[in-house]
């Protein structure tokens, strides 16, 4: 179980050099599992190993008040990369060996770790380990880049193809507003034309039904003053004629009388 979670990380540490004013590199390649680490190291010559247990990794945990997830999340955090405002070094600790240590800041305070490195039996061998294990990580790491790079050339196609469709669907919607508005008022005058001539009709409408009334009326009215006028104008002695006539035809006629022999 625990080798299927184990992790691997390889850094390149500048580490002072007592001797020259140059900074001398490292290569750092850990192994972490859940409960301890592996370390191994080399110059370019000579090579040294770490390999701690799980009760010292517990032990030292503790003594930092910190359980041991974090203190190997630590731990490979400053040794799977070089961070910046941290202080390595690799000490002479006796007989060929060496000591890494690193500083950090937690709360407030520096925190200086360190681990013992042991001189390793076969530093070419392990100098080939470490190299194939940094090559191997070359070549996966570009393998990585080259199909990132790959899959972003892919989205940048699809992207322009999107931006395209985009443009496209944008351009077909304007003009698909710019005929339906075009459209649309062309229907809106229509009616307002169509309301006009309804309304001008209904106008004279209403005139034509209000007017001749008031010209009915007046033809009534010179027709009577036409008929008194008329009688006026007629001549003054046929009417006392006239009205002598009626007047004897109305007078009750009397009885012729018989003359006695």
């Amino acid at each position: 179980m625990a080798e299927e979670t184990e992790r691997y990380s390889c850094s390149k540490l500048l580490i002072p050099n007592a001797h020259t004013a140059k900074e001398q590199p490292i290569f750092v390649k850990g192994t972490w599992f859940p409960t301890h680490f592996h370390l191994a190291v080399t110059d370019g010559l000579t090579a040294w190993h770490c390999h701690p247990s799980e009760e010292e990794v517990k032990q030292r945990a503790a003594q930092w008040d910190l359980a041991v997830s974090e203190y190997l999340h630590l731990s490979e955090r400053y040794l799977g990369i070089q961070q910046p405002g941290s202080a390595y070094a690799f000490d002479d600790a006796g007989d060929g060996h060496k000591r890494l240590s690193w500083t950090f800041e937690k709360e407030g305070m520096a925190l200086l770790w360190r681990w013992k490195c042991l001189l390793s039996p076969d530093s070419k061998k392990s100098n080939v380990e470490i190299l194939d294990f940094l090559m191997g990580s070359n070549v996966n790491l570009s393998d990585r880049v080259v199909g990132d790079n790959e899959l972003f050339e892919k989205m940048k196609v699809e992207a322009e193809k999107c931006l395209t469709q985009s443009e496209r669907i944008a351009n077909e919607r304007l003009e698909f507003e710019s005929e339906i508005y075009a459209k649309f008022l062309g229907v809106l005058n229509s009616k307002k034309s169509k309301l006009r001539e309804l309304r001008d009709k209904l106008s004279k409408q209403e005139h034509t039904e209000k007017y001749p009334q008031e010209e009915d009326t007046d033809k009534t009215e010179s027709f009577g003053e036409e008929s008194d006028f008329d009688r006026s104008d007629e001549d003054p002695q046929k009417d006392i004629i006239s009205s002598s006539k009626d007047v004897m035809a109305k007078k009750p006629s009397r009885p012729k009388r018989t003359k006695r022999t």
